[in-house]
C-alpha cells in the first residue's frame, strides 16, 4: 500500500512536471499523460502489470462525469448563446454524420462488418472537452466568430450523442435490436438526461444560494456531491448520465452563486486531476506491443476523420448559416479525439455483445495521433486561416473569467503625520489608475467625494484593476535576526539588486509599506519581491 501512495505522488509531480514542459513546448499536456502511462505499463519501463477493462471502465467512467460536469460548469453561456445553436446542431447531427461517415469508410474501405464499422464510427463521432479546452486555454486561442465558445460547447456537449449511439449499437449487436427498443432507449436517455440536469442544478443552485456552510470549502464538496448525482440519478432509470451532468454544469455554472469564482477554481484544479488520472490510466491499460498490429488501419481511420467525416460534417451543417469557409476549416480541424472515445472502447471490450479489446487499440492509436497531430497544428493552422483575433480573449469564454469587477482593493490608515492628514481629496496626487472608494471612519463608511477632507485614524480603500498579466508573480518573506545585515538600517541604504523591491513589513502584527526612510527593525519580517529573470 505504501509503495502504491509513493507511485501515486509520483505520477502526480510527473503529469504537474509535463504540464510545464508541454505547454513550453507547444504539446498539448494530455498527450504527456498518455505517454506517461504507456511508460509505466507492461511494456513500458516500470512494467505494471494492467489490463483489468471493467476496473478502468468505472475509474475512467467516473473520472468523465467531472470532465463533462465541468465542461459545461466553465463554459459562460453569456459568451456561448449566439453560437449555442450551431454548436448543438455540430453536437448532435454532426456527431451523428461523422460516426455514418466512418462506420460507411470501415465497412466498404476497410472490410469490417457493418455493425462493427458503425461502432468504430460511434465511438470515435465525437470529439474531446478536454483537449479542446486544454489547448484553447494553453496556447491562448483566441479566434474570431465566437469560434472558441462554438467549440466549447459543441466538445462539451456531444460526447452524450457518442454514448447513446454507443450503446445502441451494442445492444443491436447482442441481438436484441427492435424499433420499439431503440425508439425507448433514445426517449429514455434524452428525456430523463435532461429533465434530471435541470432538476438537481435548479435544487442545488437553491442550496448554494441560500444555505450557509459551517466550514470554508464545504460548498465545493457539495458541488462534487452534486456533479455526482446528476449522473447516478438519470443513469439508474435509464437516462444519459453525462447528459444530464453536463446540463447540470452549465446550468449551475451560470447562476449567481456565492463564492463562484472559488467554486470555478476549485473543479479547474479537480478537473486537471481528473485529466491527469484517465489519460494516465488509459496509457497504463494499452499494450505498446499491440499497436502497431492496428496502427495501419488506426492510421486510415484517423485521416479520413480529419480530411473527409468532420471537414463534410461541417461543411455541411455550417454552410446553411453561412460561417466562413476559413472558420469551418478551423472548426474542422479542432475535432479532436480524446479521453471520451477511449473509454467507449473500454466499454466494447467488457461488453457481452463486442468484448474485443481490438477497438480499443485502434481507438487508443486514433486518440494518440489526433492528440499529437491535430493538438499541435490547431494553432498553426487558425494563424494560417488568418482566425487569429487580437481584440478577443479566450479566457472570457470561460467562467473563471468571473463576470464580477476585476477591481482589487488595499487598504490605508491616516496616521498623524502621514501626508494625506487634512488633505482634501482633491489635493492628493493618486497614482493614476486608482481610486479611494470608501473612507471607513469610526467604522461608519463614507462615499468620498473630491471635497472631503481625510482625518487622522481614517481607513482609506483604494481600488486598482486586478492584475491579470502571465507573468508570475513570487513573494519571498524573511525575518530581521539581531544579527542580520539589515537590521538598524533604513531601506535606502540597502545594497539591493535593482530588480529586487521590499513590497511590505509586518512588524508585531501591524503591516507597514514602506518607503526609502523606513527603518528596519530585529523581528520584522519582509516581503520581497524579486522577479525570476
Amino acid at each position: 500500500m505504501t509503495l502504491l501512495l509513493l507511485l501515486g505522488a509520483i505520477v502526480i509531480v510527473s503529469c504537474i512536471i509535463g504540464n510545464k514542459i508541454s505547454t513550453k513546448l507547444g504539446l498539448p499536456t494530455l498527450l504527456f499523460f498518455i505517454v506517461l502511462g504507456m511508460l509505466f505499463g507492461s511494456d513500458g519501463l516500470l512494467k505494471i502489470e494492467f489490463s483489468d477493462y471493467g476496473f478502468a471502465e468505472q475509474i475512467c467512467s467516473a473520472a468523465l462525469v467531472f470532465i463533462m460536469f465541468y465542461g459545461g460548469f466553465g463554459t459562460k453561456w453569456s459568451e456561448a448563446k449566439p453560437v449555442a445553436v450551431t454548436s448543438i446542431i455540430l453536437s448532435t447531427l454532426g456527431v451523428l454524420l461523422t460516426a455514418l461517415l466512418t462506420g460507411l469508410f470501415c465497412h466498404f474501405v476497410l472490410g469490417m462488418k457493418v455493425l462493427e464499422g458503425l461502432l468504430v464510427g460511434a465511438v470515435l463521432s465525437s470529439t474531446d472537452a478536454a483537449s479542446v479546452f486544454s489547448i484553447l486555454r494553453s496556447q491562448k486561442l483566441n479566434l474570431k466568430y465566437r469560434t472558441a465558445s462554438m467549440l466549447e460547447i459543441e466538445s462539451g456537449s456531444n460526447d452524450p450523442c457518442s454514448y447513446m449511439m454507443t450503446l445502441i449499437l451494442l445492444q443491436a449487436m447482442s441481438g436484441e435490436f427492435s424499433i420499439g427498443n431503440i425508439t425507448y432507449a433514445i426517449f429514455s436517455q434524452l428525456v430523463f438526461g435532461i429533465v434530471f440536469g435541470i432538476i438537481i442544478a435548479l435544487l442545488s443552485g437553491y442550496i448554494l444560494q441560500n444555505f450557509t456552510f459551517s466550514t470554508e470549502g464545504f460548498d465545493s464538496i457539495f458541488l462534487v456531491a452534486a456533479a455526482l448525482a446528476s449522473y447516478a440519478i438519470p443513469t439508474l432509470i435509464g437516462g444519459n448520465g453525462y447528459l444530464s451532468a453536463y446540463i447540470a454544469g452549465i446550468l449551475l455554472g451560470n447562476q449567481e452563486l456565492p463564492n463562484k469564482r472559488s467554486l470555478v477554481n476549485f473543479f479547474d484544479a479537480f478537473n486537471g486531476m481528473m485529466q491527469m488520472l484517465i489519460f494516465f490510466l488509459l496509457g497504463l491499460l494499452v499494450f505498446p506491443s499491440e499497436l502497431p498490429k492496428v496502427l495501419g488501419i488506426a492510421i486510415c481511420i484517423a485521416l479520413f476523420l480529419t480530411f473527409i467525416a468532420r471537414p463534410l460534417s461541417v461543411f455541411l451543417l455550417l454552410t446553411p448559416f453561412k460561417a466562413p469557409l476559413h472558420q469551418q476549416a478551423v472548426v474542422s480541424f479542432a475535432g479532436l479525439r480524446g479521453a471520451a472515445s477511449i473509454v467507449f472502447a473500454i466499454m466494447t471490450a467488457v461488453s457481452p455483445a463486442y468484448g474485443n479489446d481490438i477497438l480499443f487499440h485502434i481507438v487508443f492509436c486514433v486518440v494518440l495521433l489526433s492528440i499529437l497531430f491535430q493538438g499541435t497544428l490547431l494553432p498553426k493552422v487558425s494563424k494560417m486561416c488568418h482566425m487569429i483575433d487580437d481584440n478577443e480573449d479566450v479566457l472570457k469564454t470561460f467562467n473563471d473569467y468571473s463576470e464580477e469587477t476585476s477591481i482589487e482593493f488595499v487598504q490605508l490608515l491616516v496616521s498623524n503625520d502621514h501626508p494625506w492628514n487634512h488633505q482634501a481629496i482633491k489635493d492628493i496626487s493618486l497614482v493614476p489608475g486608482t481610486l479611494i472608494a470608501v473612507i471607513l471612519r469610526n467604522e461608519q463608511p463614507i462615499v468620498p467625494n473630491g471635497n472631503t477632507v481625510l482625518q487622522e485614524g481614517d481607513l482609506v480603500v483604494i481600488g486598482a484593476q486586478e492584475y491579470t498579466g502571465n507573468h508570475e508573480i513570487h513573494l519571498k518573506e524573511m525575518i530581521i535576526s539581531k544579527e542580520h545585515k539589515w537590521n538598524q538600517k533604513h531601506i535606502s541604504e540597502l545594497h539591493m539588486t535593482k530588480h529586487a523591491i521590499i513590497v511590505m513589513i509586518r512588524r508585531k502584527g501591524v503591516d507597514i509599506v514602506p518607503d526609502g526612510t523606513t527603518l528596519l527593525q530585529e523581528g520584522d519580517t519582509v516581503v520581497l519581491y524579486s522577479p525570476k529573470l
